[in-house]
C-alpha cells in the first residue's frame, strides 16, 4: 500500500564523529539514485522510527539533558523509541555497534536479531540530541528528524569495518569535516554540519538545541532547552 504523502514520521539520524581532536571526520554515505527521499545524495546513516523501538530496552539510556529535550513539544514516550532507533539504524546503514557486552533476555525482535548476534546490549549514554529539523510540506517524503552526535571512541569494533551494512547507503566513508561541502549534500545536511563544527571542541551536550521548523505558514528556526513549556490557551 502505498504511504499517504502528508504523513510526518519521527525519525533519528546519527552523526559519528572520529578524531575530533586532530583531524574531526564524520562518516557519511550516499542514497542510491532511485531514492524516493533526497536521491543520490550523501547523509549521515539513519531512518524512521518503527514501532517495535519502542519496546528495545537500552542497556544505557540517554543523556537526562537530551532526553529532557527530546520531550519538548513532542510526545513524553519518544524520545527513548528515538534513541533506540539512532542504534539500529546505525548498525543496519554501517554496521556499527553502540552498546554493551551483553545478552538479550526475551523474544529479540526481527530487526535486531542481528544486532543481538554480535553479543551485545544497546546503548545510548553516548548519544548528544544536537538538531532537529521537519521536512518542508510537498516532499516525496516528510520526517521529524532528531540529529543525534556520538565520538567514534563509543563505537565497539573496527571503525573502518562496514561489512555488515546494508546496501541503503554506497560509498560509506569518514569525511573530513572541512571538506564535507564538497560533496552532493542536502540543504539542512549543510545546516547541520555548521552546528556540528561548532561542537567539535566541546564534548557535552548543547545548552540549547536547534529546531528547523518547517509547516505551510513558514518556516521558523527555534531552539529547544528542555523546560517545561508554558500552557498556553
Amino acid at each position: 500500500m502505498e504511504q499517504d504523502k502528508t504523513t510526518i514520521r519521527n525519525a533519528a539520524t546519527v552523526i559519528v564523529l572520529r578524531d575530533r581532536a586532530d583531524n574531526p571526520a564524520i562518516l557519511m554515505g550516499q542514497r542510491g539514485a532511485t531514492a524516493a527521499f533526497m536521491p543520490n545524495k550523501f547523509v549521515f546513516p539513519g531512518g524512521a522510527v518503527d514501532v517495535a523501538d519502542a519496546q528495545v530496552q537500552l542497556a544505557a539510556p540517554l543523556p537526562r539533558v537530551c532526553a529532557d529535550r527530546l520531550t519538548e513539544k513532542a510526545p513524553a514516550g519518544l524520545g527513548h523509541a528515538l534513541a533506540v532507533a539512532a542504534v539500529r539504524e546505525l548498525w543496519e546503514e554501517t554496521g556499527l555497534i553502540l552498546g554493551t557486552p551483553g545478552h538479550w533476555t526475551g523474544a529479540v525482535p526481527d530487526d535486531w536479531q542481528t544486532f543481538a548476534a554480535t553479543g551485545h546490549l544497546p546503548t545510548a549514554d553516548a548519544l548528544q540530541f544536537v538538531f532537529r529539523a521537519l521536512t518542508p510540506p510537498g516532499r516525496p517524503r516528510r520526517f521529524d528528524a532528531r540529529f543525534f552526535l556520538v565520538d567514534a571512541t563509543a563505537i565497539k569494533g573496527d571503525l573502518d569495518d562496514f561489512t555488515h551494512a546494508s546496501d541503503e547507503l554506497s560509498h560509506l566513508q569518514w569525511i573530513p569535516l572541512k571538506d564535507a561541502r564538497k560533496f552532493d549534500l542536502p540543504f539542512i545536511t549543510e545546516v547541520v554540519l555548521a552546528e556540528v563544527a561548532g561542537r567539535v571542541a566541546d564534548p557535552t551536550p548543547p545548552e540549547t538545541v536547534p529546531y528547523f521548523h518547517n509547516n505551510e505558514e513558514a518556516s521558523l528556526f527555534l531552539r529547544l532547552r528542555g523546560y517545561p513549556m508554558p500552557e498556553t490557551g
